[in-house]
């Protein structure tokens, strides 16, 4: 059920909420959860007394989404924390890392679930890169490299398997280039491409390159590492595509609850444990397998892989702001 129609038509969700033990211990950092998928996920957290830290570039939605959370609970001792990020504009992540380690002594769950699709063409981030690759690839490394060295003590201090890296990504199996990403001779990193689904699905391939080498480096360290395709869902994520887009989903696709479900496997399913290689959650909460012609250039029988590529791109373009 790994392939494309078994995750575009995939069973009914195996592991919810109701799954869930007493999480009044742990702390989880979910970005972009002021709508969509994120908002669902911290919910189904909070209701399980958990503290959820709402990390987001707009202040405001992160009010507006720690109210409706708290208005569907009438009881809960959850906890929900606004978190000032915005992962577009490289020179202020340190900040908001800062703003995190300075209050907590633990991180049990960090889940990259903040995204951009199909902004306008020739989107910038604030410093120029390309706005997907900015925002889906270039900001979550920079924001998992500061928070790292906690997700290490916290593991290390924890029961195996439940200190968990989760990095969202999409259906790979279509839309995306060969190998994933069409890296650029000049400069070592993606090119822009110029069709703007295989644009965006460049920085899908590039979330599950970071998932594997952060898996491969933190393995050791008792730390999970896991890529997941939420779904196809009615989400805000689709708000800068094609209206003719926007009526399919509304017509076949779920709602974010069911993407919420399969990030809910990917950070506390005990199915899910440390591996030094690529793990790969697939809708509404299974393990999946990825296509062969991304498998093939993580897995060269010689030379560097495509995510050991790309993380080393990553690492280069974000270095002045480490």
């Amino acid at each position: 059920m790994s392939g494309t129609f078994g995750q575009l038509f995939p069973p009914p969700p195996t592991f919810t909420e109701r799954d869930l033990g007493d999480l009044s211990k742990k702390v989880c950092i979910i970005t972009g959860a002021t709508s969509g998928v994120g908002f669902e996920h911290a919910k189904m957290l909070y209701g399980k007394g958990a503290k959820v830290y709402i990390a987001s570039r707009s202040t405001q939605k992160i009010t507006k989404a720690i109210k409706s959370i708290q208005d569907h609970f009438a009881k809960s001792n959850g906890k929900l924390v606004s978190l000032k990020l915005d992962l577009a504009d490289l020179s202020s992540i340190k900040a908001s890392a800062e703003e995190f380690l300075a209050k907590e002594e633990r991180l049990d769950v960090l889940v990259h679930n903040a995204g951009v699709m199909t902004p306008p063409a020739g989107s910038k981030t604030k410093l120029g890169h390309d706005l997907e690759m900015g925002t889906n690839c270039l900001g979550p490394f920079l924001f998992n490299k500061y928070l790292e060295p906690l997700l290490k003590r916290t593991a290390a201090a924890s029961d195996p398997n439940s200190v968990r890296i989760v990095w969202l990504t999409s259906l790979v199996n279509v839309g995306t280039a060969p190998g994933g990403i069409v890296f650029d001779d000049k400069t070592g990193g993606p090119s822009i491409l110029k069709n703007a689904m295989e644009n965006y699905m460049q920085s899908k391939a590039g979330n599950i390159f970071l998932a594997s080498v952060a898996a491969s480096r933190l393995s050791g360290d008792g730390v999970v590492s896991v890529s997941v395709n939420p779904g196809l869902m009615k989400t805000e994520l689709q708000r800068n595509g094609p209206a003719v887009q926007g009526l399919i989903m509304r017509a076949l696709f779920k709602g974010p609850q069911y993407g919420a479900y399969s990030e809910l496997f990917a950070a506390f399913c005990p199915k899910v444990k440390v591996k030094s290689s690529s793990q790969f959650v697939i809708p509404w909460g299974q393990i999946g397998t990825l296509p062969d012609h991304i498998v093939k250039v993580m897995e060269p029988k010689s030379g560097v892989s495509a995510a050991q590529k790309f993380w080393d791109w990553c690492e280069k373009e974000t270095l002045p702001f480490a």
